[in-house]
């Protein structure tokens, strides 16, 4: 009786994100992935099953990572600090080469490798691949050193990878007119690359529940923000830091074309169907 009620039970939840997965169906989401959402081992193996079943279905998803935490472990390794200013990583040559190292070789395989352990079929790409993305140095009068702002972005490497139903996997890497790789933050890149691609949704994986109004208050959750109230929301202090770059992203992505922008945490197992397939979903939802 137990196994009817529980089989009983499966089949309803299927049958509930039906309307959902008609909706998403060959649309294309974009999920950005990192901090240190990657970093639980068991929980990087659910998010690349939740992305191998989107993409089983006919959703066309496309991953895009960063990798603070392996950065930070590589390059205190080396006898490095690491150094943040406003959200963003101050990046030396020699910084500039572990992230090129890690993001873009190790990092980027790893997550290849588990989507085929998951039961996908993956492609890494590199914003250096195809000079797909290109980029100068970001000036926002304060100087990062290599760290670069998008300046175009070629979505055809991505597109004939999704066709051939492949799940593309980028390491936000760049590349200048002169060939300087410059490190560019990932999610601005995500931002970009579903604009690029004429995404349905942006999908941000955090690693707390949203986006707060006291970030030692687990019931401050934000469920729901409006452009307009990003930059009073900067002003008061309520987005600052590393969250600056994530809200900008949801920002920009919805000023350009992008139908939903949504930040979830990613420590919560299967976050990804939740957001997706249920009227409630999770996270902060930004809307125009």
């Amino acid at each position: 009786m137990n196994s009817n009620i529980s089989t009983n039970m499966q089949a309803k939840v299927l049958i509930s994100a039906l309307p959902y997965i008609q909706k998403y169906t060959g649309k294309v989401v974009v999920v950005k992935y990192g901090g240190n959402a990657m970093v639980n081992p068991e929980l990087k193996k659910a998010v690349m099953s939740d992305i191998v079943l989107l993409s089983l279905i006919g959703i066309r998803v496309v991953l895009v990572h960063g990798g603070g935490p392996e950065i930070t472990d590589t390059l205190k390794a080396l006898g490095r600090e690491s150094r943040f200013i406003g959200g963003l990583r101050y990046t030396d040559a020699a910084t500039a080469e572990v992230v090129q190292m890690v993001l873009a070789g190790k990092t980027n395989k790893d997550l290849v490798s588990l989507i085929g352990q998951c039961g996908g079929k993956a492609l890494g790409f590199c914003g250096i691949d195809g000079r797909m993305i290109k980029c100068k140095k970001l000036d926002n009068g304060t100087d990062l050193g290599f760290v670069g702002e998008i300046t175009d972005i070629d979505p055809q490497p991505l597109a004939n990878a999704l066709y051939n139903r492949y799940i593309p996997v980028i390491a936000t890497v760049g590349t200048d007119e002169g060939g300087q790789v410059y490190n560019i933050n990932a999610d601005t890149a995500a931002a970009e690359i579903a604009a690029a691609l004429g995404a349905e949704n942006l999908i941000t994986l955090t690693d707390i529940r949203g986006l707060m109004r006291d970030v030692n208050d687990p019931d401050s959750m934000i469920p729901e923000v409006h452009l307009g109230e990003v930059p009073e929301l900067i002003e008061r202090g309520i987005i600052s830091g590393g969250m600056i770059p994530k809200v900008q992203s949801c920002v920009a992505a919805l000023k350009s074309g992008v139908k939903k922008a949504v930040m979830i945490d990613g420590r919560i197992e299967h976050s990804i169907l939740i957001e997706m397939f249920s009227d409630e979903g999770i996270g902060t939802l930004f809307t125009k």
